[in-house]
């Protein structure tokens, strides 16, 4: 059975509006929500970029039912990997358990921002293997002292630990991340409907006598609007960095650069591959590769943090209904 899930997109809202649509966004059906962790958002027009943490611990405390995933936190350059354990674990206990820490190597967009410089891909996955293995040990609750390669623990231990253990994703973009991750993390984070990615996720945890089969979560932009042609351009306006992909995307620095790399991208070029309209059918054949390839979970992002009132008032419910009629 494939779980829908609504993403608090803190790009593009405020913390506080953030909030009320993480409470209607529940009220609406929606299984799960994600919250993305920028400290800029992509492009200008967007105009936001609240602490991601700080409003999950406002929604776990506003919201009864639905899961809750960070999607995703780097925890190797803004966040030491001990203060990410402590974070999730309070996110978890306020949540009563329903929380997923979601992880991933980072963009250079958020993380230069604390003066480090840009690793490359390879070492940023070495330093989240060893985060990983950090957090796991804070999460046991015990006194932990560690010496890696890029980080350092001194005594540290997490004092309120929940009693649902944290469970922990990670974004793996391709077979060489599966190889480094796969044993490490308890569910998959994909960028897109690559059924033999998730294949390989799955082969990797039997490999490795992992119970379970894990959850396979993935995100799609939509942009639902009463008009198609003012639904294309909000999302050319706010969302057409989404065409550079995400091997671009990691390397940009600051939404002047993802201005400039994207200003030859055109509306049409934006609606050919984000569903852009009234039309819920459309949204449900763009949807349709991630359960067909396997994935378990997935997360819709309206664009626009204007059009979110509208979106979950009109076209939220009748869109899930259409959607767990075609998935399951």
């Amino acid at each position: 059975m494939t779980n829908f899930g609504y993403t608090l997109m803190t790009e593009q809202s405020g913390p506080k509006d953030l909030v009320r649509q993480a409470i209607s966004a529940e009220e609406r059906g929606f299984d799960f929500e994600v919250c993305s962790d920028h400290f800029s958002p992509w492009l200008m027009s967007q105009g936001h970029a609240p602490n991601a943490w700080t409003v999950l611990g406002a929604v776990a405390h506003a919201t009864e039912r639905v899961d809750l995933y960070t999607y995703v936190t780097c925890p190797t350059m803004r966040y030491h990997p001990a203060v990410v354990a402590q974070q999730a674990a309070t996110v978890q206990i306020l949540s009563d358990g329903r929380f997923t820490l979601g992880l991933g190597t980072g963009e250079n967009l958020n993380e230069h921002i604390i003066g480090q410089g840009w690793p490359t891909v390879e070492r940023r996955q070495d330093m989240l293997r060893e985060a990983i293995k950090i957090i796991r040990e804070l999460f046991g609750g015990h006194l932990v002292n560690f010496t890696g390669d890029y980080f350092r623990v001194d005594s540290a231990r997490l004092w309120d630990v929940p009693e649902v253990p944290v469970g922990i994703a990670v974004a793996m973009g391709g077979t060489k991340a599966i190889e480094k991750f796969g044993r490490l993390a308890d569910h998959f984070v994909a960028v897109e409907p690559d059924g033999e990615l998730v294949d390989a996720w799955h082969a990797a945890r039997q490999a490795a006598n992992l119970a379970g089969g894990g959850r396979v979560v993935g995100q799609i932009p939509v942009c639902w609007d009463p008009d198609r042609d003012v639904a294309i351009q909000r999302a050319h306006d706010q969302f057409r960095w989404f065409a550079g992909g995400w091997k671009v995307n990691a390397d940009l620095p600051t939404p002047a650069g993802f201005a400039g790399a994207t200003q030859f991208v055109r509306p049409e070029d934006v609606a050919g591959s984000i569903p852009c309209g009234p039309d819920l059918d459309a949204f449900v054949e763009a949807v349709r590769p991630y359960w067909e390839a396997g994935f378990t979970d997935v997360a819709l992002v309206q664009v626009g943090g204007e059009s979110q009132d509208l979106f979950l008032s009109e076209a939220a419910e009748p869109l899930l209904a259409a959607l767990r009629k075609a998935a399951n």
